[in-house]
């Protein structure tokens, strides 16, 4: 599964708090089949995983 990352500063510049999240450790498969679909876009900042698909740009941006 593609996760692309930002820093925990880039994180706080975007304000990346606002958008869905979960652990880590949790299963991208699993919370892209049951709640997000398939295309969602996912930015990992720090420990948790943020879904960014109302903000494309903060996911095309990331490296």
């Amino acid at each position: 599964m593609k996760v692309r990352r930002i820093t925990k500063e880039e994180g706080k510049r975007v304000n990346i708090s606002r958008f869905p999240n979960f652990h880590k450790s949790g299963s991208i498969r699993g919370m892209k089949k049951q709640y997000y679909g398939v295309a969602a876009l996912l930015v990992r900042c720090g420990s948790y995983i943020y879904n960014v698909t109302s903000e494309p740009n903060i996911y095309y941006n990331a490296k």
